[in-house]
């Protein structure tokens, strides 16, 4: 399996709406995707996070380059900025615990 944890801070009210906008529609697309297993979003400290997990790191890929969310990612500057993690595992992670290994090992994008 593969976790993805991201987490972007809006500029504003306007990122807010921005993130909410076009992650309706990345959203949207990827719960149609091939492998997707969970998919979650929160707010923390001033982010907004997508959890997702996937039967492998190759199908997060290919949502990856969907045009939804190539387009949610072209308009990240407008929204804000951000950090993320990704790694590989055996089992479903709680959010709790991706959460943290996103704390411990996130990078900026």
């Amino acid at each position: 399996m593969y976790v993805s944890v991201t987490g972007i801070k809006p500029k504003g009210l306007m990122g807010w709406l921005r993130f909410l906008v076009y992650n309706f529609s990345a959203s949207k697309v990827a719960k149609k995707a091939d492998g997707l297993l969970v998919s979650e979003f929160s707010s923390r400290n001033s982010f907004l996070h997508t959890f997702t997990v996937w039967k492998s790191k190759n199908d997060m890929l290919a949502y990856r380059s969907s045009p939804a969310h190539l387009n949610a990612m072209k308009k990240l500057s407008k929204i804000g900025s951000g950090k993320i993690y990704g790694y590989e595992t055996n089992e479903t992670p709680s959010w709790e615990d991706a959460y943290y290994e996103w704390c411990e090992k996130a990078r900026e994008y």
